[in-house]
């Protein structure tokens, strides 16, 4: 029993270190010709039959999807790393420029990943509900961040001349709230969103050239718009 024991972890090893090394040529290969991924391509550079590799991933669909869900996590985990980093939890502010930041610098250090999951579809591929979970990762930050900012008393509820929501809109922005436990009035959680949109926003026009010939100072033009954005939701430092 022991070495049978043995000898199917030695095997599911080898197998989640042969996904490891599939998913590592396949970024490479997304970092060089897009999301257009090939997988005869893929299993060409390991040495493999196509037909080797199908044994780890049966389709291309497959393979992106592993990926999509390995950056959203990746992108999640930096979000929530920079959050946790700030000690005072009362500061939403600093919380807010921090996760806006690490976000930003998770896209500037890997533009080919930022652009699988934010960038065009890719042709012929439908995300699976897999992909959900991991996608709200930092939207889930943001939720705690104003939720926590409702507690502390250093979130402006009031929403001034902004127009009313309408009423099928602002089901729709319950819904979003609650999953993100984002425990404001509708019109604030619709800030929030708002600010989130524009975050992403930012991060894609400096990742896809917009701001070529215009704007050189990136990081502090950046940071002008998150602390913009973090007015605008309402976040007392």
């Amino acid at each position: 029993m022991a070495d049978q024991t043995t000898a199917g972890s030695i095997r599911a090893r080898v197998r989640a270190e042969m996904i490891d090394e599939i998913k590592t040529v396949a970024r490479r290969h997304i970092a060089q010709e897009g999301a257009a991924l090939s997988l005869r391509a893929v299993a060409r550079e390991l040495g493999m039959v196509s037909s080797a590799l199908y044994r780890y991933f049966p389709s291309r669909d497959e393979l992106l999807t592993a990926l999509i869900i390995d950056a959203y996590d990746s992108m999640g985990e930096a979000a929530e790393a920079a959050d946790a980093a700030i000690p005072d939890r009362t500061d939403v502010l600093a919380r807010w420029v921090a996760v806006a930041h690490a976000l930003r610098d998770w896209a500037v250090a890997q533009p080919h990943l930022y652009g699988l999951i934010y960038g065009s579809p890719v042709p012929g591929y439908a995300a699976p509900e897999d992909t959900i979970g991991p996608a709200t990762r930092p939207v889930v930050v943001l939720g705690a961040i104003m939720a926590d900012a409702k507690a502390a008393g250093r979130l402006d509820l009031e929403t001034g001349a902004a127009p009313a929501i309408p009423a099928a809109l602002r089901v729709e922005i319950d819904r979003v709230a609650e999953a993100v436990t984002m425990d404001v009035p509708a019109a604030v959680a619709a800030r929030g969103l708002i600010g989130w949109t524009e975050l992403f926003g930012a991060i894609s026009f400096e990742l896809f050239g917009r701001f070529n010939d215009t704007i050189d100072e990136r990081r502090d033009w950046f940071d002008h718009q998150v602390r913009v954005m973090g007015a605008f939701v309402g976040l007392r430092g």
